[in-house]
């Protein structure tokens, strides 16, 4: 097998100190306090900070960790978090509802599903967790692009993947349903990611109401829109009360 990487080893000693500084650190302190030379350190401070893991401070020139890898940070805290409060309640939510459950959280422009229940039958399934799904074509994207900025703005003058002839690629139609996601505070899609699947999202809350994710049901469009094309209120209902209990859980409290 292989060794260690030195220069991994060393680039990581460097974010532990400044994990543990008060404050920001120079070159020299890092140097020192880590027994490497000055121009070693400054090379590997310089390739932290291109990838956003370290920030000078222009002022000073010292440094300290990065908003990048402090976003690594929180959203792996955060996707955990999330995964072990919504169990219980995905369960619930697949077993009242007959259809499988997905939780995703945005991902470079993208949904990231975190966590999924398959549909309580004896069909065959594929497991999903892991799993990149667009924003513009699903309904937990869509909830997503309601009230993530972030998302949004990585979205914006992205061309728009067509998977299905009812797929929304243009801005206008976009927007209109995602204004409509604020209005009602769910979301659906019926045969806009795959030819004669459905599917019914609601927001994931956090603390002060931050959104942090979505949890859906996925099934047949025949299923979740029985009524010449209208979604069955009571899945809707489903949905809701499994992220508002998900969301209670994680501290959201009530909105």
């Amino acid at each position: 097998m292989p060794g260690s990487v030195q220069s991994i080893e060393r680039a990581a000693a460097i974010l532990r100190l400044l994990a543990r500084g008060s404050g920001r650190l120079g070159v020299g302190e890092i140097s020192t306090s880590l027994g490497l030379a000055k121009g070693t350190t400054h090379g590997i401070l310089k390739t932290l900070q291109d990838v956003g893991f370290v920030e000078q401070d222009k002022a000073s020139g010292k440094y300290q960790l990065g908003a990048t890898l402090l976003h690594l940070g929180t959203s792996y805290l955060d996707v955990n978090e999330l995964r072990s409060r919504a169990i219980n309640w995905a369960d619930a939510l697949a077993s009242r509802s007959g259809e499988a459950v997905r939780i995703g959280t945005p991902l470079d422009g993208k949904v990231l599903v975190v966590h999924h229940v398959f549909r309580p039958d004896d069909s065959l399934q594929t497991l999903d967790t892991g799993t990149l799904l667009p924003v513009h074509a699903t309904a937990l994207g869509k909830v997503l692009l309601a009230y993530d900025s972030g998302v949004a703005a990585e979205l914006a003058g992205a061309t728009l993947e067509q998977y299905t002839r009812r797929t929304l690629v243009t801005p206008a139609a976009l927007r209109k349903a995602v204004a409509e996601v604020r209005e009602t505070g769910w979301a659906g899609e019926a045969e806009e990611f795959a030819a004669g699947q459905a599917s019914i999202a609601a927001p994931i809350r956090g603390y002060g109401g931050y959104v942090v994710g979505a949890i859906s049901i996925a099934g047949s469009v025949d299923r979740l829109y029985p009524s010449a094309g209208r979604v069955d209120q009571s899945l809707v209902t489903f949905v809701q009360n499994a992220s508002r209990a998900i969301s209670r859980d994680l501290g959201a409290g009530r909105w």
